[in-house]
């Protein structure tokens, strides 16, 4: 079944943080559980701060998103800079091709899926960033088996160039039988003909009643992993507690 998801990509959100040890600064708990999306009504929680990251709004959070549970190392075969911990439990299935890089990350049960694809270059006629959505929506839904139609809860969309080529994107938030999910969609059109195109696709899902969670403990950690990490933030041990605040930075049973 995995393999339906075997194709196209996904786009990194900045996270905004600090590492000032300051008491009367606010945890990232407090912060995503408080917060409010500045884009889509009524959407609240840390999936109001994945929405807006996602959107270019930055989320204010204090501290940079750790796994609590560090598992097993991914290291892209063919491009090493895509490289992670997984949560204890997570598999991963890495996407290779000539003109494409990616990986699925899959709870084991098959629950949770977080999908990065930084880049497919299209070399077919020219799509849309609709069509591109709308292809990782129809499958998803066929890899849970759900024939209806999902609702959506928050879409955003545009078209604007950027500078020798155009951004075309597409974002919604969906529910579908117990099932929440977030799909963010690139397409960059760099001229005319095969391979003037190339794709991202960033896709999360997980049951609604544990989306909120998953979120704040695996989505948000594993996009901070793929930033560049600054020395300060750094989790030598992989024990969930960076360096700077470990008292025991190469002891993963001690903080």
């Amino acid at each position: 079944m995995r393999s339906i998801f075997y194709a196209f990509t996904i786009s990194l959100i900045v996270l905004s943080c600090s590492s000032d040890d300051n008491a009367g600064t606010p945890s990232n708990d407090q912060i995503l559980n408080n917060a409010t999306s500045q884009l889509c009504p009524g959407l609240v929680g840390p999936s109001a701060v994945y929405w807006d990251q996602a959107h270019g709004i930055l989320g204010g959070l204090s501290q940079v998103p750790l796994l609590s549970n560090p598992g097993q190392q991914f290291i892209h075969s063919q491009y090493p800079p895509v490289n992670f911990t997984m949560p204890a439990g997570y598999t991963a299935q890495e996407i290779s091709g000539i003109h494409t890089v990616g990986v699925n990350v899959f709870r084991q049960d098959d629950q949770v899926i977080w999908r990065y694809l930084p880049n497919a270059a299209n070399f077919g006629p020219s799509i849309s960033a609709l069509d591109v959505i709308a292809n990782e929506i129809n499958n998803l839904l066929g890899f849970y088996g759900f024939n209806g139609a999902p609702t959506v809860i928050c879409s955003e969309q545009s078209q604007m160039p950027q500078g020798n080529f155009f951004v075309d994107s597409q974002s919604r938030l969906i529910q579908f039988g117990n099932r929440t999910a977030q799909v963010n969609v690139l397409v960059n059109t760099f001229g005319q003909g095969p391979g003037s195109q190339g794709i991202s696709v960033r896709m999360v899902t997980g049951t609604t009643a544990e989306y909120e969670q998953l979120v704040s403990s695996v989505f948000l950690p594993l996009d901070w992993q793929l930033l560049v990490v600054d020395e300060n933030v750094r989790d030598t041990d992989a024990d969930g507690t960076p360096d700077l605040q470990d008292a025991f930075p190469f002891d993963p049973i001690r903080q």
